[in-house]
């Protein structure tokens, strides 16, 4: 067993410079094709740091499948942190890499992954973790439990900068510690004909996708959906989500019937599914301006996903989303109703201006958020520690 992580034939290994440097990383996080965001975001950034002359595992949670995936845990398991630790050191990794929520670690807002962290330290392991919630303002134990992983961890990674300014001054941790990273976003092109398949041809498309939570404020823009109609009569509403493990299903049923009695029922669409990979990609295409009217939460790998395919997004005044439309130029902050209503609407008639924030988007990608320009970036945090590592190959045999 010792040796289960270890497959032996040549890798393509770049560089010189390349070679001196490669580094055998386990990520700990959920992973596909069970169904969640943080897994989703592994997926993307495991594949592209494959193509580099570093060696990647990862441990999950049972159902977790792919190469270099070993499903070590049930999230429900009294003893979860016993368990990942275990399974990681056979892998003898020279850096382990947490992607962190609360939900992820068992009971109590996920307590254990204190004890997971304790226990890498206890072998000199550096341990860099992902924090992919930050609360502005935390009940006791998510403070006690974010605070104490900013003192213990070796450094930690969020996606905005607004989360890097809580962590200094609600957590109290170590701006040395913190590295901003943006969440990745795929080059690609989208996918062709995409109206046509889902039969949407000739409508102007508002999309609202994800999970169907309250904090998403989906149902907002239901409401206001008529008045929107008004100033763009080809617009059409599409909603797609689900309930994520029966989650908020009474906010899904208010939802619904807002839906039912709205007067612009007729031109609303709902979309439910697993959404596979292409399946969301020809939705995502299938859009003109996708909208995030959300109350409360961070970084968006929905939005991350709307500027692959350069759609222009509205977006709340959440500070992180501010952040990502000033930088990314690439769409509007509503505030109001009226303000969602009017910048929905001119996105959708104002075609010079709809081209710019889409090109915008795309641009933001290819200089800003790439998977590559990401995976990179977090090769680097990862080689700031001082390994010991000898001149080296990674090698491996399909």
């Amino acid at each position: 067993m010792a040796g289960m992580f270890y497959k032996c034939v040549e890798k393509n290994v770049g560089n010189e410079s390349e070679r001196r440097c490669a580094v055998r990383i386990a990520l700990v996080s959920t992973y596909p094709p069970i169904e969640c965001g943080i897994g989703t975001y592994a997926d993307f950034l495991v594949t592209t740091i494959m193509k580099t002359p570093n060696e990647i595992n990862v441990i999950s949670q049972h159902g977790a499948k792919g190469k270099n995936v070993f499903d070590a845990y049930d999230p429900k398991d009294g003893d979860l942190s016993k368990k990942i630790f275990e399974m990681t050191v056979r892998g003898t990794p020279d850096i382990v890499h947490l992607q962190h929520e609360y939900g992820l670690y068992g009971e109590m807002d996920g307590i254990a992954v204190l004890d997971l962290i304790y226990r890498f330290k206890s072998t000199t392991i550096p341990v860099v973790a992902t924090l992919h919630t930050v609360h502005p303002n935390p009940g006791f134990r998510i403070h006690l439990i974010l605070k104490t992983m900013c003192r213990e961890l070796d450094c930690v990674i969020v996606h905005e900068k607004s989360l890097a300014h809580l962590l200094e001054t609600v957590y109290d941790a170590d701006p040395a510690k913190i590295h901003v990273i943006p969440h990745g976003a795929r080059d690609i092109p989208p996918i062709e004909n995409a109206k046509t398949k889902l039969k949407l041809d000739g409508r102007k498309v508002v999309l609202l996708v994800g999970y169907f939570r309250p904090t998403k404020g989906f149902d907002r823009i239901v409401e206001l959906f008529p008045r929107i109609l008004e100033k763009c009569p080809r617009a059409l509403l599409v909603i797609s989500g689900k309930m994520r493990v029966l989650e908020f299903s009474e906010y899904r049923n208010v939802l619904f019937s807002k839906i039912d009695q709205s007067p612009a029922k007729e031109h609303i669409e709902v979309f439910r599914g697993q959404f596979p990979q292409k399946t969301f990609d020809t939705i995502v295409s299938a859009s003109d301006v996708m909208v995030f009217p959300y109350s409360a939460g961070a970084q968006s790998g929905v939005m991350a996903h709307a500027f692959t395919f350069g759609k222009p997004v509205v977006t709340s005044n959440l500070p992180a989303f501010e952040n990502i439309v000033t930088e990314s130029q690439a769409g509007s902050v509503a505030v109001t109703d009226e303000d969602y209503v009017e910048k929905i609407a001119e996105l959708l008639n104002n075609q010079e201006l709809y081209d710019q924030y889409s090109k915008n988007a795309l641009r933001h990608v290819k200089e800003k958020i790439s998977w590559e320009i990401v995976a990179k970036r977090t090769l680097e945090v990862y080689k700031q520690f001082d390994l010991n590592l000898p001149r080296s190959r990674y090698i491996y045999e399909e």
